[in-house]
């Protein structure tokens, strides 16, 4: 199933942070082609260098977060930021949704870092924040639909289904790569996972701004994340 959409009705503003943000994303991909393996070797988040020059690699925490390791990965990540961001940011309204968006990129990379301090691999990928995106949409959406491509044909199916494949996907996923010590590059699982929970919980605390309501209420060798 490829989500393609979901329902807007309920939506009284233009997201525009999250059209900022994949306008953003893909400026900083274009930049990061144009400029080669060096761009990526400065500007993403190496767990080993950060803990080496704290300070020095600081920049690195946000920057690696609007940076992607091919279109695939960009798109996909677009693709789920455009379909579920909106709604979120509705809720949220404009200044305290990119402050939930940092934070959840901050605690996927930092839940990533737990668990490979040691690796000298760059990690880059928007994938953690909005993940953080998806367990908040989970909680003021219960009961939202979402149009998904089956086969040929578009049809409706509930967002927990959606975003509870996805949930499966990465906890099973993220269990292998605890064991998985060596040095290859792959999908930062632990960083989606990180960054999941984060939004969960983060969406206790941005509830009171903007009009939240919970439920009952209406390429180099890196860790893609």
């Amino acid at each position: 199933m490829l989500p393609i959409g979901d329902d807007n009705s309920t939506r009284r503003m233009v997201p525009w942070v999250t059209y900022a943000l994949i306008a953003l994303n893909v400026l900083v991909f274009i930049l990061e082609l144009g400029s080669g393996d060096a761009f990526i070797e400065q500007w993403a988040f190496v767990p080993s260098r950060f803990l080496a020059d704290p300070l020095g690699d600081f920049p690195t925490l946000f920057s690696s977060l609007f940076m992607h390791g091919g279109w695939l990965h960009l798109g996909s990540n677009m693709l789920y930021l455009w379909i579920f961001g909106d709604n979120v940011e509705n809720r949220f309204n404009h200044i305290p949704f990119i402050i939930f968006y940092l934070m959840c990129g901050l605690a996927a990379t930092f839940a990533q870092l737990a668990f490979n301090a040691g690796s000298d691999l760059p990690n880059l990928g928007a994938s953690g924040a909005i993940a953080g995106v998806l367990g908040a949409y989970i909680l003021l959406f219960p009961q939202g639909k979402i149009k998904v491509l089956q086969a040929q044909q578009v049809v409706q199916v509930p967002a927990l289904m959606v975003i509870g494949l996805w949930i499966v996907l990465q906890f099973f996923s993220g269990i292998g790569s605890i064991a998985d010590t060596a040095d290859t590059g792959g999908v930062a699982y632990i960083a989606h996972i990180g960054g999941f929970l984060a939004g969960i919980l983060l969406t206790f605390v941005f509830r009171g701004s903007g009009r939240a309501q919970l439920a009952g209420g209406s390429t180099p060798m890196i860790d893609r994340r």
